[in-house]
């Protein structure tokens, strides 16, 4: 299988290196006040983005690290510090995570905690070779974690959903956590109103009943060096 560098671009060593620090620190500052006093997100974060000259990438970054304090409040309430005996997971958000953790390609860390990638699923997916890797070290920390139960859910008209869910089911077998795997149209729908949820979807994280931070927790045990933009936030 051929190396794959999962949500590697070539200019992020520049957009998001040394050289840009400062300004993406203060772009991220200005739009965490304007979140907390109402402003829409994509608007707000055009006007930011128009305002330092930030590229479309740097711009979505911008919005995937940040959120008003009213849900940063709400999330930190809902996170839960030890996993419940049963998981509910964002297949593809979680699995897609950790593949570009492995690919050594940029990762955000939000103001929520979590870690999030701008590699962008747009309804194609295909199994590379980092996936069986990013899938064993997901199926070991929940062993190691003493999950009893764990569930995928992989969004259907995604391509190759099936292929992953077929690997999951196969791997899933050598560990002792019980390993299921579905797909569905609307994984977020579902997920919403969940409990024990595993994904760093915002609208997710708003919506569910309680969540646990496992990517941040596999990057930092399992990935030590992978490239995590790590931003000085306001104070909250």
């Amino acid at each position: 299988m051929e190396t794959v560098l999962r949500g590697y671009h070539g200019k992020d060593a520049v957009q998001f290196g040394p050289k840009w620090e400062a300004k993406l620190n203060a772009a991220i500052q200005e739009l965490f006040f304007l979140l907390n006093r109402g402003y829409d997100v994509k608007s707000a974060s055009t006007f930011i983005g128009n305002h330092y000259l930030l590229s479309e990438r740097q711009r979505l970054a911008l919005a995937r690290i940040t959120s008003p304090e009213t849900a940063l409040q709400s999330r930190r309430a809902k996170e839960l510090l030890q996993p419940p005996e049963s998981l509910a997971l964002d297949g593809f958000n979680t699995i897609i995570t950790l593949e570009v953790a492995l690919s050594g390609s940029l990762l955000l860390l939000g103001m929520d905690g979590t870690i999030r990638d701008l590699a962008g699923l747009r309804g194609t997916y295909r199994i590379v070779d980092k996936t069986e890797k990013a899938v064993r070290l997901l199926l070991s920390r929940l062993e190691a974690l003493k999950v009893r139960e764990a569930v995928f859910y992989l969004d259907q008209q995604v391509s190759n959903s099936g292929r992953l869910r077929g690997l999951l089911l196969e791997l899933g077998v050598e560990y002792s956590t019980e390993i299921r795997a579905e797909l569905h149209p609307c994984v977020d729908g579902l997920l919403s109103p969940m409990e024990g949820v595993v994904t760093s979807d915002a609208i997710i994280l708003d919506k569910c009943g309680s969540w646990y931070n496992l990517n941040r927790d596999i990057v930092t045990r399992s990935i030590p060096n992978a490239w995590l933009f790590r931003p000085s936030f306001p104070n909250q």
